[in-house]
Order: C-alpha cells, then structure tokens, then sequence
C-alpha cells in the first residue's frame, strides 16, 4: 500500500495497513474466537483458499499471527496472535461496540440491550458453540484461570459491568453488580453442591477484584478481563464509560466440554437471573453424572 510521506511517523496510519482491509480484520475476528486452523477458518470466512492463504501470510509478516505446527503428514499450521496481535483486541472491541452502537442500534449509550436487538442476537447465538481451550484470565491474585473450571461439571460465568464505579450519568443495565455478586455469593454452596463452578468477570483489574472480593467475601474466583479476551473470544457486548470498556450483564452456562450449553441476556431481573442460573447449571452438571 502507498502512503503518505507523512504517514511514516502516524500510528493511525501504519496501524490502518493491517486494519484497513477488510479481511485481515475478520481474519484476527475470527482467530480471537479460536478458529486457528485454516479450514476452520476457510469455513468460518466463507473465503477462498488462495485469498485466506494471502491474508494469512500477510498477517504472519506483519508480526501480528504466528504459526505453529500441529501435524508432520501433512503439514499443518495453526495461526495465533502474537503480543502485537492479542493487542489489538481492544480495537476489535471497539469496532464491535461502536457498530452495536451507531450502526446497528440508535446510538443510545447503554448497558443493556433490546430483545430485537442484533446484541440479543448474537449472545443467543453462542448457544451450542465452543469456548477454545487456553483462554485464561487473570484471577484477583494475579493468577491466570481458565475461564471455564476444569473441575467441575459446569461452569455459570458471569459477566458485569464493574463494582465500586460511579457511573457519569445513570445508564440503563450499569448498576447492580455489588447486589449481582452478593446474590451468587449466598448462593454458592448450593452450586458447589451441584458440581457446578461460578466464575464472575469485568474489565476491572486485578487488584480491584481482589478488594471488592475481600470486602464482601467472595467465595468464586473473580477474573479480570482487561485486555478483552473472553469479549473478543465470544463477541459478548461492551460499552464505555467511567474511562475503560466494560462488559455487558450476561451468564453463561457452560458444560465440562466447554460447551455453551445456555444464556441469560439481557439480565434486567438480577434475583431471577441468579435462581436461572442455579437451575440450568444444576441441571448441566447432572447430565454429567
């Protein structure tokens, strides 16, 4: 691509080189959610193979995807962010929040979302689908966890917008999550009793979790989302305010397999929301035994 003489020292403009095609930004769009072999990318893109295999190389050259062998006979790659790529998740993000937002919806800011909505629709969608192996988050001591519990049945997790904020101006859907967390802690020992793991997730940072869990005596692990992994994996949607991006109230019930097995979005009823989640999550873990 030709460019500016100026443009050699703009940030905007060099990022827009790997950004500002089209396919290079589903191709990333797609990794995140851990499609990293080219078929299942070929699949997933709808895209012909002497494309996908262009962009992929231009990507690998970039220093924004690496390849690693999987199999000798034949030879087979998978394709994973480096540092440089999972950096630019955050822009993913961003692009989907601002498309959610002034695109698709009315250009209300909010933490909520219309049934009719393409949000509503998109979370739904996750029903059936596989969360890719690896995703970890940091824990409130700094300790990365899978987002899924390795040891339990089934896994409730729980994402909201952050606890201890003073929002700017009341935003539909952005309080509760103090009630939110206090509810799933009262609850618990009836969701260890049924085999089933409850993790909650924000964007806030570590050591924020780990006060707010210390104060009110959290029993699950909190796991902090910063750097938009689990957003950018399962396409869940944020908005901004209060200075950083934050996910949207939903749950998630996953199965040993990983699998998605329900969702509960928007959650407007945070008591009954809870009570759903013991149900369906009691009833997941019980398929496995």
């Amino acid at each position: 691509m030709k460019m500016h003489n100026a443009d050699a020292t703009c940030g905007i403009a060099q990022a827009a080189v790997i950004t500002g095609d089209w396919w290079n930004v589903l191709v990333l769009r797609e990794i995140a959610r851990g499609h990293v072999r080219f078929d299942a990318l070929a699949a997933e893109l709808g895209l012909s193979r002497k494309v996908l295999t262009e962009r992929l190389g231009r990507l690998v050259a970039s220093g924004v995807l690496r390849r690693s062998l999987y199999q000798r006979r034949p030879v087979r790659y998978e394709y994973l962010l480096t540092d440089a790529g999972t950096g630019l998740l955050p822009l993913l993000v961003a692009m989907q929040d601002w498309g959610d937002r002034w695109v698709l919806g009315d250009g209300s800011l909010t933490a909520t979302a219309a049934e009719d909505s393409a949000e509503h629709a998109r979370v739904h969608s996750l029903t059936g689908t596989r969360l890719a192996e690896g995703l970890e988050l940091p824990g409130s001591d700094g300790t990365p966890r899978d987002a899924v519990a390795p040891e339990a049945a089934a896994t409730v997790l729980f994402a909201y917008p952050a606890t201890g904020v003073r929002w700017e101006e009341p935003l539909p859907g952005a309080a509760g999550c103090t009630l939110e967390n206090r509810l799933f802690r009262d609850a618990w020992p009836a969701f260890r009793d049924a085999g089933a793991a409850v993790h909650g997730v924000s964007t806030q940072l570590p050591h924020e979790q780990a006060a707010f869990g210390r104060a009110e005596s959290v029993p699950y692990p909190l796991l902090s989302d910063a750097r938009l992994q689990l957003a950018a994996a399962l396409r869940l949607p944020t908005f901004h305010a209060a200075g950083r991006t934050r996910l949207k109230r939903s749950v998630l019930v996953l199965d040993r397999q990983r699998t998605v097995r329900h969702v509960l979005f928007p959650v407007d009823d945070i008591p009954h929301a809870v009570d759903e989640a013991r149900r369906l999550a009691t009833a997941v873990a019980a398929d496995h035994d």
